[in-house]
């Protein structure tokens, strides 16, 4: 079965968030580096749970959980930005956030109104 492309994208997220936390456990940042690594990792393992879901209901259910993990993820990276406890950047990881909440949002409406039109 061929990836869908929230599934590649939020996979590829999840790679990006594991090197920033290791780049930051180096510089000594383990609180947010922790939140960040759960929740942005979370991302990508409930959109796999979503794919294998029993039932329509159950899909939605993931994608809406990944969808909070995904605004979870961008408040602690915001956070990490704001504070300067750090110099890396990461307006790029922002920006794959946006566009990630973007599909998810997007993927949850389309299906709950699938559900209700049946």
């Amino acid at each position: 079965m061929k990836e869908s492309i929230v599934q590649k994208k939020s996979f590829d997220f999840s790679l990006k968030i594991i090197h920033l936390y290791k780049k930051l456990q180096e510089e000594k940042e383990f609180i947010i580096s922790r939140q960040i690594l759960r929740s942005g990792t979370s991302i990508g393992a409930n959109v796999e749970e979503a794919l294998a879901g029993q039932s329509k209901k159950d899909f939605i259910a993931k994608m809406s959980i990944s969808s909070k993990e995904a605004r979870e993820t961008k408040y602690w990276l915001r956070l990490l930005k704001e504070s300067e406890l750090t110099n890396l950047n990461v307006d790029n990881l922002i920006n794959d956030i946006h566009e990630l909440i973007r599909i998810l949002t997007s993927i949850v409406k389309t299906s709950q109104e699938s559900l209700t039109k049946n």
